[in-house]
């Protein structure tokens, strides 16, 4: 099980690790600790840095993940942009062959605003089932008169409907594209090292008790915020398809 797709237990398994390395920092800082002078100075330096430098990678990790989600949002619209070209172009086709591609089309579209909405606990192999047999039957039906009649008009009917296709390929590819594993490691690694710091420089660690338990509270919420955003389906800042959805309201009108 990849945690970092569970957002929630990403924020309760980071909080308790950085608050474990707080603790254990105040007990090696009891038994080793530190004089006041040039080496408590150079102490100081290296916390500083330490905890600069772990603000800046969760500020570039928190980049990513914005990324990815924009991309995700903007390939929503690109599907719904392509999906209604091609069920416009549909009526360049025959009679025949535009009302057998245009109900398809729509039941393409309720496929891939499903797609959205799930979640983990959605059977998405039945939606990527189906999706797939509709591209292949989208696919023939418009073929067939390609073959039959290769002129221009329906050449542009098919190169809507590769569109269609291809824009489906690069949202599934959005999807997956995740943060490194070995990004949140390393992210983690660095995050333990500097509560440890933090704990290790308390001067008085009972009356700062509730204090070291802050830095693991705000680390643990800036991992739990990048999680949410690159998790498509468990988090709760997710791609709303409503681009999607407006043109399946739409299509429907245009029917009635």
């Amino acid at each position: 099980m990849n945690v970092t797709g569970y957002p929630v237990l990403v924020l309760l398994i980071s909080f308790i690790v950085l608050v474990i390395s707080a603790r254990l920092g105040v007990l090696f800082g009891k038994r080793s600790r530190l004089p006041e002078g040039a080496v408590h100075d150079d102490f100081g330096i290296i916390q500083g840095a330490t905890l600069t430098l772990l603000g800046l990678i969760i500020g570039f990790t928190f980049s990513m993940a914005l990324n990815r989600y924009d991309q995700r949002k903007n390939l929503e619209e690109e599907e719904a942009n392509a999906i209604g070209t091609e069920y416009a172009r549909a009526g360049l086709l025959p009679p025949h062959d535009a009302a057998k591609v245009r109900p398809m089309l729509i039941a393409y579209l309720d496929q891939r605003i499903a797609f959205y909405e799930a979640s983990f606990f959605d059977d998405l192999s039945k939606i990527d089932a189906q999706t797939a047999k509709l591209q292949a039957d989208l696919w023939s039906a418009v073929q067939a008169p390609a073959i039959a009649q290769p002129t221009p008009i329906v050449a542009l009917v098919v190169e809507g409907m590769n569109d269609v296709l291809n824009s489906q390929g690069y949202t599934q590819a959005a999807w997956w594209n995740r943060i490194p594993n070995a990004a949140w490691g390393l992210m983690v690694m660095i995050a333990v090292f500097s509560n440890a710091l933090v704990g290790f420089g308390a001067r008085d660690a009972k009356r700062e008790s509730k204090l070291l338990l802050i830095l693991p509270l705000v680390v643990a919420i800036a991992f739990f915020l990048i999680a949410d955003i690159d998790s498509p389906r468990a988090g709760t800042i997710r791609v709303h398809p409503q681009n999607l959805l407006s043109l399946s309201q739409s299509l429907r009108a245009s029917k009635e």
